[in-house]
């Protein structure tokens, strides 16, 4: 019995060295194992992540191009608002200088009728109160429409009459001038009134 104990004891010995010589490998499977699980969690936190990025990246690239139309509608509206305030003065200049006209021929009447006239102090009152006025106007914009003599243009011309002429080279230009006609910023304002030759 005495070999018995013996070999149980060295059997158990032999059973205790495996356990220890197993330990280590059965701490690296352990750790193997709870590595690789480890790299498994990485590598779905990664695709996660990734994916997060791409989606960051598409909501990015939308709100940049919602930002830049929304850029150029806003510059769209502002160089329309620019234009309408602009348009909006030149039409106010342009109905008072329209309301100025009649005091232009009015003075051009009383010029012509003072031509007759022997009173110098009038006719240079006159003149000077004309060409004053006429200044103050062509600095805003206002322009005479030169009729007499040249080719009639319906762009700023309104026949009023026509009257027969001998000359062939007088046939089609402006005879003689009613009414002056105007522009203010390159736009007519009124057209001239005028008889032309046939």
């Amino acid at each position: 019995m005495s070999e018995t104990k013996e070999e149980i004891k060295k059997g158990e010995q032999e059973t205790a060295n495996e356990a220890v010589k197993a330990a280590p490998n059965k701490k690296k499977a352990d750790r193997i194992a709870e590595l690789e699980k480890s790299n498994a969690e990485l590598e779905k936190t990664k695709a996660e992540l990734i994916k997060e990025k791409t989606d960051l990246e598409a909501s990015l690239a939308k709100e940049k191009d919602s930002y830049i139309r929304l850029l150029a509608e806003f510059e769209t509206f502002r160089r329309r608002n620019a234009e309408e305030k602009l348009e909006l003065v030149n039409s106010a200049a342009s109905e008072t200088i329209k309301g100025l006209l009649p005091v232009l021929d009015d003075c051009e009447r009383a010029m012509e009728i003072l031509s007759k006239s022997s009173d110098e102090a009038a006719k240079e009152g006159t003149a000077l109160i004309y060409n004053k006025l006429m200044q103050y106007l062509n600095k805003k914009g206002l322009e005479k429409i030169e009729a007499m003599g040249v080719k009639f243009d319906v762009d700023f011309h309104e026949a009023v009459a026509q009257v027969p002429v001998q000359e062939e080279e007088k046939k089609g230009l402006v005879y003689d001038v009613v009414q002056t006609g105007y522009l203010f910023g390159g736009k007519v304002l009124r057209y001239a009134k005028v008889v032309v030759g046939i």
